[in-house]
């Protein structure tokens, strides 16, 4: 059974219009309906979720804003609808300063350029948009707040409370905050507990569940560069990488990509995953730096025009730290490894993720039940479940390099394939339509087991 954590007598009242200067905690002990753990796209679209439906919310994060991610800064069909969801609409259209707009994804591999207009679909828009880490998070958070929530920043989450010593069922959060002259520490009592820390995930951690080391991993590396690029309204993707070793390259199992931004920038990076050989061996930054030597002078992108200096980070994939409720906590985004195996997209899946999270905790809360809870597993494995299997399948077979070759050099020139695979790696299908590519799609990933 849920516990309803009763508020402190005496204690902070929640004030809906307070900033968030105005919600740091003084209290030794705090009490809400729910604390969520880290405010990146999932943390922040959870927080939201919540306090729309009218419950008392404490969204904490370690950093202050706003703060740097690493990411490819790309914002797809899938993630614009889900923006739409948290009702940031004109971020969504791409209209506001610090946000840009694409119509669609040109391809670059084995000799071909192709250029892919987004799919016309009943359930996704057809445009993509970008917009830096720094900018998406804090307006993501923003909105949290102006939703109900309360944002503590610079708070770290030390661990997890418990209901009983038997440590079966969380009841909250330890913190310490360092900063306002330091050395504040407290505890957050919520029968409600969403993990939103990322992809190492140490509350996860904390609670006893590890990374599944049977599903995929990747790693990507960024840099900024103010290029004419960033004008081209289309996002650009490229297969044929390669590691100058040798006089001719060796082609690498990954894809590059360039995001254009507002203001003249552009995200320039690329990713490898875990199934290739080469995973550990490669030096990410000495290849990003190589490949982007190689692209056309009139690009202008070299040392010169770089801004700031290149980042990398992991991708926590396919599912790899379950389940996604352990010990009455849910895991959201990154740190159950909600990013997908196909393209290496996490930003739509953690507000979709969510969005099931906020669901089902609101009806727990309602039913004073955990019963409640598993509805939010099942509702991530109805989603996006086969899917995801389907994706290490993908993975397993793109890990080669030369299933990679064949595939660039015999499929890019062939429209309608590319259209499918482009369709697929995306994850832009109509659930109801009887179109061939929909039909296919749906019919591959509930064949394939969501476990």
């Amino acid at each position: 059974m849920v516990v309803l954590a009763a508020r402190q007598a005496g204690g902070e009242a929640t004030n809906r219009t307070r900033t968030t200067a105005a919600t740091t905690p003084r209290a030794r002990v705090t009490h809400a309906d729910a604390v969520v753990i880290g405010a990146g796209p999932a943390g922040s679209a959870a927080a939201a979720f919540l306090a729309d439906a009218g419950r008392d919310v404490i969204l904490v994060e370690k950093d202050g804003f706003p703060r740097d991610k690493v990411c490819g800064d790309g914002l797809t069909p899938r993630a614009v609808k889900a923006l739409q969801s948290l009702g940031l609409d004109e971020e969504a259209q791409g209209r506001l300063p610090g946000w840009d707009r694409q119509e669609g994804l040109r391809m670059y591999g084995g000799g071909v350029v192709l250029d892919l207009p987004w799919p016309v679909l009943d359930e996704f828009p057809s445009h993509s948009v970008t917009a830096t880490r720094s900018l998406f998070d804090h307006t993501l958070a923003r909105h949290a707040v102006k939703r109900g929530a309360q944002l503590w920043e610079e708070t770290d989450v030390t661990g997890p409370l418990y209901l009983t010593t038997s440590r079966r069922r969380v009841s909250g959060v330890a913190y310490r905050r360092d900063g306002d002259g330091g050395g504040a520490e407290g505890v957050i009592r919520a029968p409600i507990v969403i993990v939103a820390d990322g992809g190492s995930s140490r509350f996860a951690v904390q609670l006893g569940l590890h990374r599944d080391g049977r599903r995929p991993m990747g790693v990507a590396v960024r840099a900024y560069y103010r290029s004419p690029r960033s004008t081209m309204g289309m996002m650009e993707g490229f297969l044929d990488l390669r590691r100058h070793d040798g006089e001719e390259g060796e082609l690498l199992p990954g894809y590059g990509w360039i995001f254009p931004l507002d203001d003249g920038l552009v995200n320039v990076g690329w990713g490898l995953i875990s199934t290739s050989e080469h995973f550990r061996t490669t030096n990410y930054r000495k290849t990003l730096e190589q490949w982007v030597a190689g692209l056309p002078a009139a690009w202008d992108l070299s040392p010169d025009t770089m801004v700031g200096r290149p980042r990398s980070a992991g991708l926590p994939m396919g599912h790899n730290r379950r389940p996604p409720v352990h010990r009455g906590a849910l895991l959201v985004g990154d740190s159950a490894g909600m990013v997908n195996p196909f393209n290496g997209e996490g930003i739509s899946y953690a507000i979709e993720a969510a969005q099931f999270a906020a669901e089902a905790a609101d009806d727990a809360l309602h039913t004073r039940s955990d019963r409640a809870l598993d509805a939010y597993a099942a509702a991530v494995a109805d989603a996006w479940g086969g899917y995801y299997r389907l994706g290490h399948v993908f993975l397993q077979a793109m890990g080669h390099p030369q299933v990679m070759r064949l595939c660039t050099e015999y499929g890019m020139p062939r429209r309608r394939l590319m259209d499918f695979v482009f369709r697929t790696m995306a994850h832009l299908v109509n659930h109801s339509s009887k179109d061939a590519t929909d039909l296919l799609i749906n019919t591959l990933s509930r064949a394939v087991p969501a476990a």
